[in-house]
Order: C-alpha cells, then sequence, then structure tokens
C-alpha cells in the first residue's frame, strides 16, 4: 500500500513547485502502520548538534575492561581467559527469575506484573578492539552457533516466553564498553514488537494462506533496487518501509521461527552475508558504524508460530557520517515515522562499497 504527493509540476494554485520534494506514506507490514517519506529533508540546513567519530584505535587487551579474558567484573566474578566467545549472567539484569511476586495492586485501570527472566552478555571475541563487522567468517559462524544453543536452552524453560537477542552498538545509542558484545533477555513476557509480528503473520497465514515475510521478499526481488546481498539461502535488504536511513534486514530465504531451525548451511550462508553487510556499514564512512541490530525469532511459549519468519534487523541511527536521525514530535508524540530518506538510494550506497573492510584494505590484507 502506498500514499503519495509529489510536487513536481504545478501547485493547485497554478504556481510552479520545486522539484524532486515527495512526500509518500508506504505501509510497514510487519508493523503495521504507515511511514512517511520525505527524502528531500535529508539536505536542509541543520545548525544542532553533530557527532564525532573518534578514530583512536584500541588496545587488543584492557586491564579494566569487564569483558576482556582473566578480568574481575563488577560483580567480582573473574572471566576466565576465554578464546572465542564468553557467555555470562549480567551482573545488573534488567529482569530476574527471582522477581518479586506479590507486588501491591495499583489503583484503578492500572496493571501491574513481575518482569522476570534471564539476562546474559554474550563477547565475540577475547579481543577488546574489533567489532563484529572484523570478524572471521568463521568466528561468525561460531557466533551463530552459540545464539542457537542459547535459544535452545533459554527457550526451552517453562517460565521463559521469549529469548531476545540483541546488540547496541557505539557511543550514540548509549554504549560505554566498545568490547565487542551482546545481550540476551530471556523474559516471561513477549517484547512487543515480536508480539506485534507474531499476530500480523499469524493473521496474513490464515487469510492469505501465505507467509508475511515471503510476500516481502517476493516485492522486494520483483522490485530489485533495495536488494543489498543475497547467495543461496540468504538475503540482505533495505526494506521498502524502511525507518531508518541505512535499516537493513538480513534473512534466510526459507521461513524459520527461529535461528535454531537453520542448516549448517543455512547458518553459514546467513554468516556470510552478515559480514558482507557489516563491512559494507563500516566502509561507508571509515567508521565503526553504530547501530541496534535484533534477532527477530519466534516467542517460546508454546503458541503456533509457523507463520513467523525469523530475519536479523539492524537499525543505525545515523542518517550522515556526522548526523543522527533525532527521535521526535511525529515518531514520539504522533507514532509514526518520518524518514528523511529513500530507501531505494540508501541501498545503492551501500550496494557500492567493497566487501573488504577498510581497515584490511589500508593494511594491504585482502
Amino acid at each position: 500500500m502506498q500514499r503519495a504527493n509529489t510536487t513536481e509540476g504545478l501547485d493547485k494554485k497554478g504556481a510552479t513547485k520545486p522539484k524532486g520534494e515527495v512526500w509518500e506514506e508506504r505501509w510497514h507490514p510487519l508493523r503495521e502502520e504507515w511511514v512517511i517519506i520525505a527524502a528531500h529533508r535529508q539536505d536542509r540546513p541543520w545548525k544542532g548538534k553533530t557527532v564525532h567519530h573518534e578514530q583512536n584505535s584500541l588496545p587488543e587487551y584492557v586491564a579494566d575492561c569487564y569483558l576482556c579474558p582473566g578480568n574481575t567484573r563488577v560483580s567480582g566474578a573473574r572471566n576466565p581467559a576465554y578464546t572465542h566467545t564468553l557467555v555470562f549472567d549480567n551482573d545488573h539484569p534488567s529482569v530476574a527469575l527471582n522477581a518479586f511476586e506479590n507486588l501491591p495492586k495499583p489503583p484503578g485501570i492500572y496493571r501491574n506484573r513481575p518482569a522476570q527472566g534471564i539476562a546474559r552478555v554474550v563477547c565475540y571475541s577475547p579481543k577488546h578492539n574489533l567489532s563484529l563487522a572484523e570478524l572471521e567468517l568463521y568466528e561468525i559462524v561460531t557466533l551463530l552457533r552459540v545464539w542457537q544453543e542459547q535459544y535452545r536452552e533459554l527457550g526451552s524453560r517453562p517460565n521463559i516466553a521469549h529469548v531476545l537477542i540483541f546488540e547496541n552498538k557505539g557511543e550514540v545509542v548509549g554504549v560505554s564498553n566498545p568490547h565487542p558484545h551482546c545481550q540476551i533477555y530471556a523474559t516471561n513476557f513477549v517484547f512487543k514488537t515480536i508480539e506485534t509480528e507474531a499476530n500480523t503473520s499469524r493473521r496474513h497465514l490464515a487469510e492469505t494462506g501465505r507467509v508475511l515475510f515471503q510476500d516481502v521478499l517476493k516485492a522486494e526481488r520483483e522490485d530489485g533496487r533495495r536488494i543489498i546481498a543475497e547467495n543461496d539461502s540468504a538475503i540482505a535488504f533495505i526494506p521498502y518501509f524502511a525507518r531508518y536511513a541505512y535499516e537493513l534486514y538480513v534473512a534466510p530465504k526459507a521461513t524459520h521461527a527461529s535461528l535454531a531451525d537453520l542448516s549448517d548451511p543455512e547458518r553459514r550462508d546467513l554468516a556470510e552475508l552478515l559480514q558482507h553487510v557489516l563491512v559494507k556499514f563500516d566502509n561507508l564512512w571509515n567508521i565503526s558504524f553504530p547501530y541496534v541490530m535484533t534477532l527477530h525469532q519466534a516467542p517460546t511459549d508454546g503458541g503456533d508460530y509457523r507463520a513467523f519468519h525469523f530475519h536479523i534487523e539492524f537499525h543505525p541511527p545515523l542518517r550522515k557520517p556526522d548526523l543522527l536521525k533525532y527521535l521526535a514530535g511525529p515518531e514520539i508524540g504522533g507514532g509514526n515515522f518520518l524518514s528523511d530518506t529513500s530507501p531505494e538510494q540508501k541501498a545503492a550506497e551501500l550496494r557500492e562499497q567493497p566487501i573488504v573492510h577498510y581497515k584490511r584494505a589500508s593494511k594491504g590484507k585482502v
């Protein structure tokens, strides 16, 4: 679905209007909401705050880093001398299995319930100075295997309804420790975005007999302009309805409810595309590209999730090297995203980037 108005030509009074200005709404079928596209706003004058990227090289090991091998964390626990990945329970968990259940009843129409669950941290590498984009392919394959194991183990618990795996990367999204890592929240509730996606997918299957995400993939292939890369069993693209400038999805081509359901060849293909798009992100402006990455996996509450299509979403906050996409009146107050960029143009920019990381290229490593 699409609603659009372009200013090319004459306005209602017959006056000449500026060319290139398009006001368009694009339907986001997974979230069931409209996204406003006003790409001409990307180059509007800006006198506000800008982002500066420090290019300081980090050491492989930092003595006071809570995530480096052998170091003592804030809880007093000491990290092992790990050589690949490390998984441990978060020392400052946002949810806990022993959350107090007998909460005081709130007044009137208000409701509350205990937020129970398990919060974990997954370190990608013992090296403090790497990012997911800089890992070797076999290391990303290993990380995906760890994610599979965590989803299975945590999701099998009777009190866990959902396993959310995510990475916040970069100071502009609030990360204070650059050591490469992600987090896992395994909870007694399903996070709202996943709940909505599961419901819309289930309804679409019931009404059409088709998997909703497969219809998204079909539309992206028919258009072709927003596809960044693909291989035998995986595909990466900026969706037609992207809310952020460089919002990107990486998905298996076959429908699976979770990463845990992927075969070994599918896992390797997914790792390969993850590596490619992450390198392209960094190469775009020769920086360690910030983003929020989330794994969209089916809830583990025993429901019917045949219609759910596992995929990974990237939500980068930058729309230019030095400018953030701020969430303001339309997004926070109105509830609809206003995008200042064209998904087709941003996809073209990413496709042009090489798949050799700029740091390796500068050292002559290919």
